[in-house]
């Protein structure tokens, strides 16, 4: 049986307007490095073969001269424009990974994936077709109604909140874009589409596999999430 192809597409291109920066919050530094350089690391050190980054025009050149070439990762095959819109970023790295069996789709901004999470990844989208990485909520969560008022309280142990990776089988996902910009076309109405599983199960009838991610492996997003970053990063050095 031959290999199957897996590559990594790691988006980059989101402002990070909740950051209070000037500067993406994938590229601030942490702990002497830009975010986005774990990110990339742990799959660069992974059983993944290739490497595809999504960023904006502005960050292609930086990204090529002082991140790929700087740090000497071998992975990555191109570095593409992203879209308007997350979805519009994630087609544009599927089309520069045409060819490949998977694509594992991470957020350049949470650098604490780890290579547990993508072997386990890959392994399941293997047998599932597609998969995303997550963890039980901790907390009691309540939906609102229009006047900010608690509306229903769902049972906390149906909810998981979802990280990155995402992964697919690539002929899945780019079957789903095919249907979701043809209803979008013909001016169907569609959903607003917050992560990448949203597009399959839009656009299919396979069902998306949640896996054990990690609470570590967090979002960076506003400043505090930078302090409790370097704190786990701090920790993963001593061990």
């Amino acid at each position: 049986m031959d290999k199957k192809k897996f590559t990594a597409i790691i988006l980059s291109a989101g402002t990070g307007s909740r950051m209070k920066s000037n500067m993406p919050k994938q590229y601030m530094e942490l702990l002497g490095k830009p975010v986005i350089y774990y990110s990339i690391k742990a799959f660069e050190d992974s059983p993944v073969d290739e490497i595809v980054i999504v960023c904006s025009t502005d960050y292609i050149e930086y990204f090529r001269r002082s991140i790929i070439e700087k740090y000497g990762f071998e992975k990555v095959k191109a570095v593409v424009q992203g879209g308007k819109e997350r979805y519009n970023s994630v087609y544009e790295g599927l089309k520069a990974a045409n060819g490949t069996d998977y694509v594992l789709i991470h957020d350049g901004a949470r650098p604490l994936v780890d290579n547990e999470i993508i072997v386990r990844s890959m392994h399941t989208v293997e047998k599932e077709k597609a998969c995303v990485a997550g963890m039980p909520v901790k907390d009691t969560i309540k939906v609102s109604d229009e006047f900010g008022y608690s509306a229903n309280t769902p049972d906390r142990k149906s909810l998981w909140q979802i990280q990155t990776p995402q992964c697919f089988e690539y002929d899945l996902l780019a079957q789903s874009y095919d249907k979701l910009f043809s209803d979008m076309s013909y001016g169907k109405s569609v959903p607003a589409i917050t992560d990448d599983a949203m597009i399959v199960e839009y656009g299919s009838d396979t069902k998306v596999k949640l896996i054990e991610g990690s609470y570590e492996n967090i979002k960076v997003t506003t400043p505090e999430d930078m302090g409790i970053a370097e704190l786990f990063l701090k920790k993963r050095e001593k061990m």
